[in-house]
């Protein structure tokens, strides 16, 4: 009763007052719902840009903007594209898409909205895009926005210093208006996203510095442990050849400083020391290497990955030959050009001992050759002393310029024989070497090789061999007088040959006349052919040579027909090769087949002799034919 006796006392509020006062405090609520939106969207704005602050590289800066702008606005999706150095954009990142169409999407110049927003620096918002008139559409991305089933899109320009270098989208799956906040906080999104991109760029950039400079310093490091290397091997060169070295030693030692093969030849080609893997050059390759690498002065690549340095010592021009697995480097071209220098420093320093020792190389040199009686060990320790290896086979060449250049040759011979580690006279105009090896014939090939070219003028050349021991050089050596003077009198002068190249004459120059290395070398196929197989060839041949090389009167002797007798020979001259019938050798196979008879008849005498059995019951003693 008190309290509705209070009301009817109290002023009554009139009606529009009252929805006055209502309005006012719905605004006043509204405005602090907006006040406390604000609030918050800018506290979500500060902690983006914190998290801007954070290092990333510029694609991971990049996802991180699509996803804030995203929560931020309560975007459906969220995307950057990114502008073509050749005009129009791409698809960078996205955030909420429902399709894999989006990124990587391109987008044409001056087409979409994001065009429109380049093209005017300013935002551009749309309620509903596909069936917004002003934009121009563009079917390709067009089919995006239909797949992932957007409507309202909101892009903002992302600019640096001016220049448009992206844009940053808003969208979502229902149409709608996008308020002056929304597209204000989008604004400052993407300012805030140009100076973290450009400050991720330059990061990114320094990082990248950063490691090109790391990456350069351990290269640095490595060429200076590498040129540390290569100095240090190369003062092991140098005390190598002063401290008396041999050129194998040298070579070894620089092939595996390169890690490579390594030759060290003379311009004709000529093996002085090997090391690893030979770069596999033939004669003619390897005299135009020689030439190339002295005309340039240093060393040069004359075939993939094989270089040649030049060796500037000696009368020809010397070459060192490397193969490598891989490029050289500048301080590795370098060092080979110090290994030439080094084997033109050993052939001084040897040149230099030879002249030295000269007269004891010339005594000892005339001991071997006139047979000076001397014990196996008094050779060998003179030998080592000049330099010699006393256990090697030699070979004795020697040697006759045709015309009066014999200084020249002297001079020649001398470095030959030093480099070649053998010994070097002059006896009767005739120069006289002794060098290592076993086949006289090539030795003899390539001195004539050599010293033809230099004096300009032909050179006959002698050689036998190989001596099966230093005490038989003087033997060896009057085989190579009598080859050379076999050449003389088979009018040969400026050739080259060796008792085995002469045939059945060297067999009768020779003083160990070695019969069975005759027979051998003549008709060894068809002797190995009818012992393996049973036939009849040698008989074949002996009839065919009586018969005055007719298979016809052949075959009669035989007692076959003329048809076998021509299938033999065809044999024969598949063993012995075409020219088996030609005059010389025919001369070389008739003497062949007389020594094998003449063996056979006297093994038959002998065993007579001895009662190991009677002699076969019509045999013919043929030795006087």
């Amino acid at each position: 009763m008190l309290d509705r006796a209070r009301r009817e006392k109290m002023p009554r509020i009139p009606l529009e007052e009252l929805e006055r006062a209502t309005r006012l405090a719905l605004k006043i609520q509204a405005s602090s719902h907006q006040r406390r939106q604000r609030e918050s969207v800018m506290a979500d704005l500060v902690n983006t840009v914190h998290d801007m602050t954070i290092p990333y590289d510029p694609d991971s800066l990049l996802k991180v903007i699509t996803s804030r702008a995203r929560r931020l606005l309560g975007f459906d999706m969220a995307y950057i594209s990114l502008r073509k150095p050749g005009g129009g954009s791409y698809v960078h990142s996205s955030d909420g898409d429902t399709t894999s169409l989006n990124v990587g999407l391109v987008v044409e110049e001056s087409r979409g909205l994001g065009e429109m927003a380049h093209e005017s620096g300013a935002p551009y918002w749309t309620s509903d895009y596909l069936n917004d008139d002003r934009i121009p559409h563009d079917e390709q991305l067009d089919a995006v926005v239909r797949a992932e089933g957007l409507h309202a899109i909101m892009v903002v320009p992302i600019r640096q210093s001016g220049v448009p270098i992206g844009a940053l989208y808003g969208a979502d799956r229902v149409v709608r208006h996008f308020t002056p906040d929304e597209i204000s906080v989008m604004r400052y999104l993407a300012d805030f996203a140009a100076v973290a991109l450009e400050k991720a760029r330059l990061l990114d950039r320094s990082r990248k510095e950063i490691a090109a400079l790391e990456e350069a310093g351990v290269r640095a490091d490595a060429t200076i442990a590498r040129m540390r290397q290569l100095s240090g091997a190369l003062a092991s060169l140098v005390a190598l050849v002063l401290g008396g070295g041999d050129l194998h030693e040298l070579a070894k030692a620089a092939a595996q400083t390169l890690d490579g093969g390594l030759v060290v030849s003379d311009a004709c080609g000529r093996t002085l020391a090997c090391a690893g893997q030979s770069p596999g050059l033939d004669e003619t390759r390897t005299r135009e290497a020689a030439l190339e690498t002295h005309a340039a002065g240093g060393p040069v690549e004359v075939a993939q990955n094989v270089w040649a340095a030049p060796v500037s010592a000696g009368e020809g021009p010397d070459l060192v030959l490397l193969r490598s697995e891989r490029p050289l480097t500048e301080d590795e071209r370098a060092f080979l050009g110090s290994v030439g220098q080094a084997v033109s420093l050993m052939f001084a320093v040897r040149r230099s001992t030879a002249v030295a020792d000269g007269p004891l190389r010339d005594e000892f040199f005339d001991g071997l050759l006139t047979a000076v009686p001397q014990s196996p060990g008094q050779l060998a320790r003179q030998a080592t002393q000049l330099g010699l290896d006393a256990d090697a086979p030699h070979v004795v060449v020697v040697a006759r310029p045709e015309g009066a250049e014999h200084g020249k040759a002297v001079v020649w011979a001398s470095s030959y024989a030093y480099r070649g580690a053998g010994l070097m006279k002059v006896h009767e105009g005739d120069i006289v070497l002794l060098l290592p090896g076993t086949d006289a014939s090539a030795l003899a090939r390539a001195v004539s090789g050599e010293l033809s070219p230099l004096l300009a003028e032909p050179v006959t050349v002698a050689s036998a061999g190989p001596a099966a021991s230093l005490a038989s050089v003087a033997q060896v050596y009057q085989e190579a007088l009598r080859c050379f003077d076999a050449l003389l009198a088979l009018d040969g002068a400026g050739s080259a040959a060796s008792i085995d190249d002469l045939g059945f004459l060297g067999l009768l120059l020779s003083d160990d006349h070695d019969v069975d290395g005759f027979v051998a070398s003549v008709v060894g196929p068809v002797l190995d052919h009818d012992a393996e197989r049973m036939t009849h060839l040698v008989p074949t041949m002996e009839a065919y040579f009586a018969a005055g090389s007719s298979p016809t009167r052949a075959a009669g002797g035989l007692h076959v027909h003329p048809n076998t007798v021509t299938r033999r020979l065809e044999r024969i001259t598949e063993l012995l090769g075409p020219g088996w019938q030609q005059p010389e050798r025919a001369t070389e196979a008739q003497l062949a087949l007389r020594l094998l008879r003449a063996r056979d008849v006297l093994r038959r005498r002998r065993e007579a002799v001895l009662g190991q059995r009677e002699p076969a019951e019509g045999t013919q003693d043929t030795l006087g034919k």
